[in-house]
């Protein structure tokens, strides 16, 4: 069994359609049917079900990629321990987070001290964040708690939610509102990746109603603007807030719910962090613990 019967294994099995899987991999299609087929023979059983030029992973097709995965992520784990022996990269860093408030002084506060780290962003709804998790694809992910069998979550920061409102709104110049009391009210929202935006569904949900949006969006900043036109109101953690403060005078406090936004970071068990994972971990603990004592300090 060898490394390329498996890759063109796990091409086909993702793809089920070997054509497709002969065009991604570069390879003739004859070639690759007849790599597969050597592949079955040494495991001893079928791993798809063929029905003309239909392909399908069967039973013992499934269980096989799992192993096969796994097998992929281990060994990139081990490329990536070898490669921070032996000093061959300058690092790198996959991190799923939405928290835009924050994220343009952290990153840029880290990058001053380790300017030679490389990172890249994902942007997922949380189900999708916590499978790439558990598989390896990411390092780590600052968002809201993620819970699963071999993930660890670190909390790192609490804050109120706000419900904010444009100029002419009824409620502006008010200093809190019930939750209940805003559930006939137009609400402008982030898409569906954003962890945020499932967070306050879940307390709309609680309050008895579901949050009828008019426009979501992909850019929290363009909600600021949405607002100032008065098109609608939009719920707000308080660091995001206090960041457009001028743009978003009218804010008021949820006084029947206990709204918070939990902040935390989260990595797995499983899976080897790099160096520059390492030290970004252990910078964005200190980063948040120096933010807590500004913020007390400043009270």
């Amino acid at each position: 069994m060898e490394l390329l019967q498996l890759k063109y294994f796990q091409a086909v099995a993702e793809m089920e359609h070997i054509t497709k899987a002969a065009q991604m991999l570069n390879v003739t299609q004859p070639s690759l049917s007849k790599t597969i087929a050597r592949l079955e023979e040494d495991v001893g059983v079928p791993l798809f079900d063929r029905q003309g030029r239909n392909i399908r992973l069967n039973s013992f097709g499934k269980v096989f990629l799992e192993h096969v995965t796994r097998a992929f992520r281990e060994l990139e784990d081990g490329e990536k321990k070898i490669h921070d022996m032996a000093g061959m990269s300058e690092g790198s860093v996959k991190i799923a987070t939405s928290i835009t408030s924050i994220l343009p002084d952290l990153l840029g506060a880290f990058l001053r001290k380790y300017p030679n780290i490389h990172f890249r962003q994902v942007l997922q709804p949380p189900t999708v964040v916590k499978k790439m998790l558990e598989e390896g694809e990411i390092d780590l992910s600052i968002t809201g708690p993620i819970e699963g069998s071999d993930l660890e979550w670190r909390l790192l920061r609490t804050e109120e939610i706000y419900v904010v409102v444009p100029e002419n709104h009824r409620l502006a110049g008010q200093s809190e509102v019930r939750m209940s009391d805003l559930k006939d009210e137009p609400f402008l929202g982030l898409g569906s990746e954003y962890w945020f935006r499932s967070l306050m569904e879940g307390y709309c949900h609680e309050a008895g109603f579901t949050p009828k949006y008019i426009m979501e969006v992909d850019e929290p900043d363009a909600i600021v603007l949405l607002i100032k036109q008065g098109l609608g109101i939009c719920f707000v953690p308080e660091l995001a807030w206090k960041k457009r403060a001028q743009f978003l005078p009218h804010r008021l406090k949820i006084k029947d719910m206990e709204c918070q936004y939990r902040m935390g970071i989260t990595w797995s068990r499983k899976h080897y962090l790099s160096k520059a994972a390492q030290q970004f971990f252990s910078f964005v603990i200190d980063y948040f613990e120096h933010l807590q004592q500004n913020n007390e300090r400043s009270l």
